[in-house]
């Protein structure tokens, strides 16, 4: 074997290693990893490090593949592919425009910011769909968005960092 298919290999192999660890964490509750009762969005902080070194395709397409994980390991309704793909495509954006570096602020900030879109997204489904109104969506959207923002921007950098390097080798 070659050794660009070599790299290649151990690239993919760390990359499906490392989704299936952030699909599976979305089960575990350490203590001191919850807030309020809500743990981080562990695809999401996956798409921000992955989006943060890919091109828009292979962002977009990471979005919506662990936007598919997500809503078959969860209830479809609502779904997680466009929140994903939304924090792709802006991941890339603001990477693509030099407001991401090469640091643990970025990636903390971003995901915080990412993880509220998110759970706005998923908020508005929700009353899309008509089992609640809005007004008793919102009523927890302030706590469930905070929540998840920040316990998942808290958690960005240990996730980001350790993948950066490996997909670099």
């Amino acid at each position: 074997m070659s050794n660009i298919s070599q790299q290649t290999i151990l690239k993919s192999l760390i990359t499906i290693t490392s989704v299936l660890l952030c699909a599976l964490l979305l089960f575990t509750r350490i203590p001191g990893m919850e807030i309020f009762g809500i743990g981080p969005n562990w695809l999401l902080i996956w798409v921000v490090a992955w989006s943060s070194q890919s091109s828009i395709i292979e962002a977009l397409v990471a979005g919506l593949v662990l936007g598919l994980i997500q809503d078959g390991i969860t209830a479809p309704y609502p779904t997680h592919i466009i929140p994903l793909v939304f924090a792709a495509f802006v991941t890339v954006f603001l990477q693509k425009q030099r407001f991401i570096q090469e640091d643990f602020i970025s990636i903390a900030l971003v995901t915080f910011i990412l993880a509220i879109i998110a759970e706005t997204f998923i908020a508005i489904q929700y009353g899309l769909i008509g089992n609640q109104t809005f007004g008793e969506i919102w009523v927890y959207h302030k706590q469930i968005a905070l929540g998840s923002a920040v316990i998942s921007s808290l958690w960005a950098p240990v996730i980001y960092f350790p993948l950066s390097q490996l997909w670099r080798l």
